[in-house]
């Protein structure tokens, strides 16, 4: 058996390693497309191998077989890391989301989670071939530089030619499609990615004195009222605002065979303005990228995570607005500052001061930092000082420890619930959330305790979605569907709540109208009596326009948005896109999100990205001086 394996990969390499990458393509795209692939899909995959291993029988002497493994390893890590991304963002990376690996470590507990044994066979063959070429000393030195075998170079260039034709021919006709995975089924896994770092993907940026408030009124269809409903209601107070890990808008008033998850946001529901039809507009950076969000009105950038990518940059923010009007602005977060570049975003939104690890402590640290109960306890008697020595103040409280994957310490599992959801994410997210629901209540009674409750404008929300469709095991979709009484959709996954309580003001309602965490700023503005007219945003105030359209980046394709009615996911592009209904009834036949909205959408997040890009950098400013 060792010889005949010796005596193909040395006689027939280009053979053996093409139906091996075969192999790992087709175990990739069941993944990718549950419904099904397509064996044209998998010969794309094939097509780029065989261009890559002709190069090698072209131009390789008598180390050839080495290269074939390298490039064996290459491309299947390749795969994998597309298997990995996929199964936890639901997109296909590139070689830029790729490049935040230095990022892995800090979240290798979640990572671990969605790595399924089966995933693991893409590496079988790597193995044995290492345990036979390094476990054999003798037999390594001729197997890897002794070649004598050679195919005719007329053969080769012929068969790369028609390789490399056969890319091309998938590359060039798909380049406009929007839809990463439809780009990648498409073109192929390695051409796409091949077609990603070859192309250039710098778009022309809209000049800044064209982009003005008005503008973006127009794309948005906004009609600004002379008299704002609620208007400066709240000015003056404080500001505290919650930022809930993972927290999807399915928590709220849900019972598990009776049992209440989150008792305390319940309560809070119904004592304030609660937004039930609200939405995450986070990417890459999830958390910190809903940091970015609420405090700028801005969308994430195309790639990469905005704390990244703005860091430098001079951005308008919610900081920087109430800091006109007398305002001390502060943000908590138990989890160091360097991590996703914390540092330099809390610089470039204008925060007076930060509080990170090193405040809270780093003993019984949980994923990130230290659990919520910490993090509450120690903000609630800087809030109450703050208050006492600063007010007005704002103050941005980020809870973690109801992060993915969820696996909290046994002394903070507070929460039994029946035998079905035991050993389920869908279980331990549960728990996780009852947890953090227990903690935030906690804070709330010491800051009505310390008297900052009354003087504070409280507003709560969900930074991003806990349970990624893509990465739940069908048992877990099950309990999904017990809890919706329907299948769990891509409208459920990024749905978020949005409450915001004014002590003082007895009024409670249910908002159905659109909205989404870029619309947070003016909400508050209006709320707080603050100005927005030299401030350029692309959000809006969810208290005074019933209208709303929510373009859509990284956990959804590119090119998807959010109108009134629907959440539209493209395609290639707008026609053969699909439509789902906000109301949860799956895949719409109404087709209300229109192809003009559509383009809205995107010049809205051309414009955003041409404003971003274009802003003055700190960092230099701080370098000259």
């Amino acid at each position: 058996m060792l010889q005949t394996m010796q005596r193909l990969l040395h006689t027939r390499p280009i053979v053996i390693f093409s139906v091996i990458i075969f192999i790992k393509s087709v175990l990739t795209w069941m993944v990718l497309l549950e419904g099904g692939l397509s064996v044209l899909t998998v010969f794309k995959e094939v097509a780029f191998s065989l261009s890559v291993f002709c190069l090698i029988e072209y131009f390789a002497g008598k180390r050839k077989l080495l290269y074939y493994w390298i490039a064996n390893i290459v491309m299947t890590s390749i795969l994998f890391a597309v298997i990995m991304y996929y199964k936890y963002y639901g997109v296909i990376p590139t070689y830029h989301a790729l490049a935040q690996v230095n990022q892995v470590g800090a979240v290798r507990n979640s990572v671990f989670t969605l790595i399924h044994p089966y995933f693991l066979l893409i590496f079988l063959d790597i193995i044995i071939i290492s345990f036979f070429v390094f476990g054999r000393k003798k037999k390594k030195e001729k197997l890897f530089h002794q070649y004598n075998q050679r195919y005719s170079r007329k053969i080769v260039l012929s068969v790369f030619s028609l390789s490399l034709a056969i890319c091309l021919f998938n590359v060039l006709p798909h380049r406009a499609s929007m839809n990463e995975i439809v780009k990648a089924e498409q073109m192929g896994i390695f051409n796409y990615e091949a077609y990603t770092i070859l192309s250039s993907e710098d778009k022309e940026l809209v000049e800044p004195k064209q982009i003005t408030q008005d503008k973006i009124r127009d794309i948005k269809q906004i009609t600004v009222p002379d008299q704002p409903e609620k208007y400066a209601s709240a000015a003056g107070k404080n500001l505290i605002m919650i930022q809930m890990e993972s927290f999807q808008n399915f928590l709220v008033n849900l019972r598990v065979d009776g049992q209440e998850i989150t008792p305390v946001f319940n309560e809070l529901v119904n004592n304030g303005h609660y937004f039930n039809n609200f939405y995450q507009q986070v990417g890459q950076g999830n958390t910190s990228d809903a940091e970015f969000v609420v405090n700028t009105s801005l969308y994430i950038p195309s790639r990469g995570a905005a704390s990244q990518i703005y860091g430098e940059k001079e951005l308008p923010s919610l900081p920087k607005l109430l800091k006109q009007a007398g305002y001390y602005t502060t943000t908590f977060h138990t989890n160091v500052v360097d991590f996703w570049n914390r540092g330099e975003l809390y610089t470039a939104l204008g925060f007076d001061r930060y509080y990170d690890q090193q405040f809270f402590g780093d003993d019984n640290i949980i994923f990130f930092g230290a659990p919520d109960e910490v993090l509450y306890d120690k903000t609630a008697d800087e809030l109450k000082r703050l208050n006492e020595e600063q007010a007005p103040f704002y103050a941005h409280v980020i809870a973690m420890t109801a992060h993915h994957p969820y696996t909290i310490p046994e002394e903070l599992t507070l929460i039994d619930l029946p035998n079905r959801f035991n050993d389920t994410m869908v279980g331990s997210y549960l728990k996780s959330q009852y947890y953090a629901d227990y903690a935030l209540g906690s804070f709330i009674e010491d800051l009505k305790a310390q008297g900052v409750w009354e003087d504070s404008l409280i507003v709560l929300y969900g930074d991003h979605l806990g349970l990624p469709m893509y990465s739940l095991t069908r048992e877990e979709k099950d309990l999904m569907s017990e809890i919706y009484g329907r299948e769990y959709n891509y409208t459920d996954m990024i749905n978020i709540p949005l409450i915001i309580i004014d002590p003082n003001d007895a009024s409670t309602a249910v908002h159905e109208q659109l909205g989404g965490q870029i619309d947070i700023l003016p909400t508050l503005a209006n709320l707080l009596g603050v100005s927005l007219d030299n401030q350029i945003h692309f959000g809006q105030d969810l208290m005074n326009q019933p209208y709303n359209i929510l373009p859509q980046r990284y956990y959804l394709p590119t090119g998807s948005f959010l109108s009134s009615q629907e959440l539209f996911l493209s395609g290639s592009g707008y026609e053969d896109g699909t439509h789902y209904s906000l109301a949860g009834n799956g895949v719409s036949e109404e087709r209300s999100a229109t192809e003009d909205e559509f383009e809205r959408a995107l010049e809205l997040l051309n414009l955003s990205d041409s404003y971003a890009n274009q802003l003055p950098s700190w960092k230099k400013q701080a370098n000259k001086k």
